[in-house]
């Protein structure tokens, strides 16, 4: 039996629904309401009754389970499945299954900064018999084939600074950033290197792919403002750079996850589509003010308010109510529009009456033409 097998027809009246949703920012015919990204993962295989390592270790199951589940909470027309550690095992890393986690890479490769130079960079060839595009490559063949309507290709360069930082310890490369800053920069253009080769092959086979950047560990709780400017956005302007310089984009997500107190402004300096959607997580220990989110980034692309994701296992729907309609309220009128999501990924045990209570404040506060 196919995955394809296990669930019901989709809802195509839904899907024409949320599709007429989903361009709400890029339109100038704003249709129902605004949209609501938990930025689910392997929560969706849990509302299935599948394991968290299901997720990952089944990409087709993952990907039709989000797919499924979207249409249950009335979230995103669109589908995507992806794990925080692309392109580490084309650099020689090996990766562990987990039940509780995403894979996660738990050894490093080399010690010393001049082992940097021992890290070969794969060309596209490596790429594609490699162990990262070929998941992808499995995964969008089975989108087409049987839930095409979800489709969008995607190219994940995720987290650079912290990608990199696995290939020799995070505790090595942040004191590499201090005491061997030449290593640091050269193993992280490394990895970016071979993430740029990952989208350039994904637009190449499916034409222009979704870029999705961030920076999670280059946050104001281990780096300065400077080093996070020098580190992880010059990294992140070179990327989208060589990426849209050969046919990938022009849609960005940049996620930011993480405390970005005061580096916030660093970000600024980023290159920037009419497509783009730009997302800060937390201001110190709370979530990221999302009226200062739209003072400093709403001109510039849409913004991603969010609700604190430790709500999101939190047994009181009120709380997560009350926090989505206070960004909703603030966010709705930015000039390049506004969506509503989770501060980082949706918790695997999210309580479903939680997610509820977000597109509750949803209909409430950002229907259009009722506020």
């Amino acid at each position: 039996m196919g995955y394809e097998e296990i669930f019901p027809p989709y809802d195509m009246e839904w899907h024409g629904h949320a599709t007429k949703r989903f361009a709400n920012p890029f339109v100038d015919n704003k249709y129902d309401r605004v949209d609501v990204d938990p930025v689910m993962l392997s929560h969706a295989a849990i509302a299935c009754g599948y394991t968290i390592r299901d997720f990952y270790e089944k990409p087709e199951l993952g990907i039709h389970c989000l797919a499924y589940i979207y249409q249950m909470y009335d979230l995103l027309p669109v589908s995507h499945w992806f794990y925080s550690t692309p392109w580490l095992k084309e650099l020689g890393m090996e990766l562990t299954q987990k039940d509780t986690l995403p894979p996660i890479a738990e050894t490093p490769i080399i010690s010393e900064p001049g082992q940097v130079d021992d890290i070969e960079v794969p060309d596209e060839k490596a790429i594609r018999n490699g162990y990262t595009y070929p998941q992808y490559q499995r995964l969008y063949s089975y989108v087409q084939k049987h839930i095409p309507q979800t489709f969008v290709p995607i190219a994940y360069g995720f987290d650079p600074v912290g990608e990199a930082s696995h290939i020799c310890g995070v505790e090595n490369f942040i004191m590499w950033t201090f005491t061997e800053p030449e290593a640091a920069h050269k193993l992280l253009k490394k990895f970016t290197d071979t993430a740029i080769e990952g989208a350039l092959c994904t637009a190449k086979d499916y034409g222009m792919a979704m870029l999705v950047l961030g920076s999670v560990l280059a946050n104001n709780d281990i780096f300065s403002d400077e080093a996070v400017r020098e580190y992880s956005v010059n990294n992140m302007r070179y990327y989208i750079d060589k990426c849209f310089r050969g046919g990938a984009g022009p849609q960005i997500f940049y996620h930011c996850c993480g405390n970005h107190e005061t580096d916030y402004k660093e970000f600024h300096n980023l290159i920037w589509s009419p497509f783009t959607v730009f997302h800060i997580g937390y201001k110190g220990r709370e979530v990221f003010p999302t009226d200062l989110l739209k003072k400093e980034f709403g001109n510039k692309a849409t913004i991603m308010g969010s609700v604190d994701t430790k709500l999101m296992i939190n047994p009181n729907p009120k709380a997560v109510y009350d926090q989505a309609a206070t960004s909703i309220k603030a966010g709705r009128d930015s000039p390049r529009g506004y969506l509503l999501g989770s501060a980082c990924e949706c918790p695997m045990y999210t309580l479903p009456g939680n997610i509820l209570a977000m597109t509750r404040a949803a209909r409430d506060h950002g229907t259009y033409g009722k506020w």
